[in-house]
């Protein structure tokens, strides 16, 4: 328990430090209308082993009369017996920019009492998007990442036999690129809206044209006008590279998310603490602040200035005592709670117990 208490709040720590280096905007977001296209789909996978869906799935049943009725053969659903098809749920994403007879990748889904896809092969599956606009289809062989075998009273089971993905089993009727060779305006889209950001992400893009060229719209949207020269020139393409070069530092909220399940605890390095003291079973946090005289060096133009100062100390009975010097942060108290050892439910508890006492400075998510 001590060395996953240890590796916890090294992650702590580690999140604890000052942000990292600027990072380019198309790391941040994308150009609106770049986004790609979720599909799904309904269909069958054929050609199992006596693994496919009961007689009691009846839509299984009544798609397979369907299908078998486009080719002429006229079946009662009441009739079907074979264990051989399953009703599966055919899901995608269409990369952005993808162009009419790229291939991409697909994901079936058994919804009935299939026991395994394994060996199976998909029929062709239409494929639209939520607005029920049609995309193209999908249809192959289905490849497993895992299997389900049963012998009488003992069954071996690998993974999950009734998810199987067909790789380039897509077919793209329609384009989804999004054309900017003639654009005058482009739309940057942060994928985490904050006025903040969105705020530097402009500043950045005007100091890096060298013109005021960008405007952020909202938390999340900067409108980009095409400078003259880009256009001149047909290079809308270009542009839109260059765009995506700026680079900023982004902002983010103070925020500490736990997970009570695993015991992870992941510190955002803007969280702080008030002075607060703590008292956890035998276990007693002290957080101290004070004020003490910064004194500049002689003969040189600072002045003397007041400065705030905070300790903390943490004592557990049978321990000792663990003093921290210096300014109170997160990571401060997870260097102390790490030296003695402390549980990661308690870490926990004490995270909890200072945000309803709201000496953490920061939002606290429970997942």
């Amino acid at each position: 328990m001590k060395r996953a208490a240890g590796a916890m709040l090294m992650l702590m720590l580690m999140l604890n430090q000052p942000a990292p280096a600027q990072v380019r905007l198309k790391d941040i977001g994308r150009l609106a209308g770049a986004g790609g296209v979720r599909v799904t789909g309904y269909g069958l996978v054929v050609g199992l082993d006596r693994s496919g869906d009961s007689p009691k799935s009846l839509f299984t049943n009544q798609s397979l009369v369907n299908m078998l009725e486009r080719f002429g053969i006229a079946v009662e659903s009441d009739k079907v017996r074979s264990q051989n098809v399953a009703a599966v749920m055919v899901t995608a994403d269409i990369p952005p920019f993808s162009r009419a007879g790229n291939r991409f990748d697909v994901t079936v889904s058994s919804i009935g009492d299939a026991k395994s896809l394994q060996g199976g092969v998909l029929l062709q599956a239409n494929l639209s998007d939520e607005q029920g606009e049609f995309w193209g289809f999908a249809s192959g062989p289905v490849s497993l990442g895992g299997f389900n075998i049963e012998t009488g009273l003992v069954s071996v089971r690998r993974n999950h036999p009734n998810v199987a993905r067909i790789p380039n089993g897509g077919s793209l009727l329609r384009d989804t690129a999004v054309g900017t060779a003639d654009s005058t305006h482009m739309t940057f889209v942060l994928r985490n809206g904050d006025f903040t950001t969105a705020s530097r992400a402009a500043e950045a893009i005007n100091s890096h044209f060298t013109a005021p060229i960008a405007k952020a719209v909202d938390a999340a949207t900067i409108e980009v006008a095409v400078p003259d020269t880009f256009l001149a020139a047909g290079n809308g393409v270009g542009f839109a590279a260059a765009l995506e070069s700026v680079t900023i530092a982004p902002d983010a909220s103070a925020k500490v998310v736990i997970n009570e399940r695993t015991g992870t605890i992941v510190v955002g390095e803007k969280v702080g603490l008030s002075t607060v003291n703590i008292s956890h079973g035998s276990l007693t946090i002290t957080i101290k602040g004070a004020l003490e005289v910064s004194q500049p060096p002689p003969f040189s133009a600072g002045t003397t200035s007041v400065v705030p100062y905070q300790e903390i100390s943490v004592e557990q009975q049978g321990t000792g005592v663990v003093t921290v010097p210096g300014a109170a942060t997160v990571g401060d108290i997870a260097a102390a709670l790490n030296r003695l050892g402390v549980t990661p439910r308690d870490i926990i508890a004490i995270f909890q117990a200072l945000k309803e006492s709201g000496a953490l400075q920061a939002d606290l998510v429970i997942i």
